[in-house]
C-alpha cells in the first residue's frame, strides 16, 4: 500500500498503530542495550553485584506487579510472598534435580508462584480495590508464616534459611553460588530481564493486555462487550505472579546467595509497589525507572554527599531515603499520577522534532 511519509510519521494505519516507531525510540534503546552490555567491563564487581544486579532483579519484580496493578487495575499487596515463593521453588528444585541447568529451574520456579497466585486471585472475581488489596495482604501473611513453620521448603535446615549451592548453566559456567563471579550473574541476570520484558510488552499489546485494560477501564462494560472477567483477572494474577516468582528466585540465587523468610517480608511488598508507583503505573520503562531512583538513590547519598562535604551515616541516608520517596510518591499521585514514565514520555516529544525532525 503506497502512503505519503508526514516527517516521522506515516499517513496509514499500518505504520502508525500502536506506539509510534520514531527514530529516537530505536536510538535510545540500543544506547541502553549497549551501555548495560558494557557497563560489566568498567565497572567493579561491587558495583555489579550490589546496584546492577539487584536493580535488575527489582525491576522485573516491578514489572510483575504492574501487569496485576498497572494494567489489570488490580491492587496487590502480596508481591514479597509470590517473590518468595518462586525462590523456595527454585530451591526445592535444585535439591531434587541437581543436575539440570539453574537457569531452567529458574524460568519452572515461576510456574509454582502462578499457581499461587491464581489461588489468592479467586477472591478478585467478587471483591476490589481495598478489600482485595486486605485479600493480598493476607496471602503475603500466610505465605510468611509457611515459610517460617514448614521445614521442608527449607530442607530441615537449622537456620531456617535457604542457601544456595553451587550450580552451573550453560557452557559449564558457575551460575550460582559462592564461586559464581559477579559478572557472570549479571548477564544472566540481564538476558532473563531482556527476554521477560519484551514478552510482556507483546502480551500486553495483544489481546490479553486489552482485556486487562478493559477490565481495569470499565469491568462490567468489558463484560457485557464479551471480555470473561474470570479469565482475565486470573491471567493477570498468573503472569504476575509468575514474573515475581522468577524475579525471587533470581534475587535469592543470583544475588543474595541465602535467604531468610524475612528477605520477604511485608517490606518488600511495599518497597516493590513504591518502585511501580514512582515509575509510572500502566508502564513497562516506568518499572525501571522507578527500580532505579529507589535503589540507587540511597548509594548516591552515600557516596555524593561526603564528595561535597557533607558528612552523613549509614542509617542517616536510609532515613534521607525514604523521605525523599515518600515525599516524591505524594506529589507523583497529586501532580502527575503516570509517574516518571510520563516525564520520558515528555522528553520524547520534545525530541520528535530535534535533531531529527524529518527522520
Amino acid at each position: 500500500m503506497l502512503y505519503r511519509e508526514a516527517g516521522q510519521f506515516k499517513t496509514t494505519y499500518e505504520a502508525d498503530q500502536a506506539m509510534f516507531p520514531i527514530a529516537q525510540d530505536r536510538i535510545g534503546v540500543l544506547v541502553i542495550l549497549a551501555i548495560a552490555l558494557v557497563i560489566p567491563l568498567a565497572a567493579s564487581d561491587f558495583v555489579i553485584a550490589s546496584i546492577m544486579i539487584p536493580f535488575l532483579i527489582f525491576a522485573l519484580a516491578t514489572i510483575g506487579l504492574n501487569i496485576l496493578t498497572g494494567y489489570a487495575g488490580q491492587l496487590s499487596l502480596g508481591t514479597g510472598a509470590f517473590m518468595g515463593v518462586g525462590a523456595y521453588a527454585c530451591y526445592k528444585l535444585t535439591t531434587i534435580f541437581p543436575d539440570v541447568n539453574i537457569v531452567i529451574l529458574v524460568l519452572i520456579s515461576g510456574l509454582f508462584s502462578a499457581g499461587i497466585g491464581i489461588v489468592f486471585g479467586l477472591p478478585s472475581l467478587r471483591i476490589k480495590g481495598l478489600y482485595l488489596a486486605v485479600t493480598t495482604l493476607a496471602a503475603q501473611f500466610f505465605l510468611e508464616w509457611c515459610f517460617i513453620r514448614i521445614p521442608w521448603l527449607y530442607n530441615y535446615n537449622n537456620s531456617g534459611a535457604i542457601e544456595v549451592p553451587e550450580r552451573t548453566g550453560f557452557g559449564g559456567f558457575v551460575l550460582a553460588g559462592p564461586a559464581s563471579p559477579p559478572i557472570t550473574r549479571y548477564y544472566v541476570v540481564l538476558g532473563i530481564v531482556i527476554v521477560m520484558t519484551l514478552l510482556v510488552k507483546n502480551i500486553i499489546r495483544g489481546r490479553i493486555g486489552r482485556t486487562w485494560m478493559m477490565i481495569r477501564d470499565m469491568d462490567i462494560a468489558a463484560e457485557l462487550i464479551g471480555v470473561r472477567p474470570l479469565a482475565a483477572k486470573l491471567s493477570a494474577f498468573a503472569v504476575s505472579s509468575y514474573i515475581c516468582g522468577v524475579a525471587g528466585a533470581m534475587l535469592v540465587f543470583f544475588w543474595l546467595g541465602a535467604a531468610e523468610p524475612s528477605a520477604f517480608a511485608i517490606t518488600l511488598s511495599f518497597q516493590i509497589l513504591f518502585m511501580a508507583i514512582l515509575g509510572g503505573l500502566g508502564s513497562l520503562i516506568g518499572c525501571f525507572f522507578g527500580a532505579a531512583f529507589i535503589w540507587v538513590l540511597p548509594v548516591l547519598l552515600r557516596t555524593g554527599l561526603p564528595s561535597i562535604g557533607i558528612e552523613i551515616g549509614a542509617e542517616t541516608v536510609e532515613h534521607v531515603s525514604r523521605m525523599i520517596v515518600g515525599a516524591l510518591i505524594i506529589f507523583f499521585l497529586i501532580v502527575e499520577p503516570h509517574g516518571l514514565a510520563r516525564l520520558w514520555q515528555i522528553l520524547k516529544e520534545k525530541l520528535r522534532v530535534w535533531p531529527f525532525p524529518y527522520a
